[in-house]
């Protein structure tokens, strides 16, 4: 009896977006869309926009007094966001 080798389809989904390219800017949107579940709603709420560029995650905060804070927190920010999407997409975050 022959017996056939078995692949998980998540593990050739993730060899696919690798090979096209895709798995970057796929984490990229997943990072900015989860930004609201990482940091909570009180902080979402004074959010404006977010982006990245190259491997930084530029944020718009609207409260000069939230910005201040959320700056002294930037690396552990940038760590978070990096577990919530389980790989290292930035290495810095910009507030403005």
């Amino acid at each position: 009896m022959e017996r056939h080798k078995y692949t998980l389809i998540g593990s050739v989904i993730d060899s696919w977006l690798r090979s096209e390219g895709l798995e970057t800017p796929l984490l990229q949107h997943r990072m900015v869309a989860g930004w609201g579940h990482v940091m909570g709603p009180a902080i979402l709420k004074y959010t404006g926009d977010i982006s990245i560029r190259g491997t930084r995650l530029i944020v718009q905060i609207k409260s000069p007094a939230l910005r201040n804070n959320l700056m002294m927190m930037r690396s552990d920010i940038c760590r978070k966001m990096n577990e919530y999407v389980h790989s290292q997409i930035i290495t810095e975050v910009v507030f403005y």
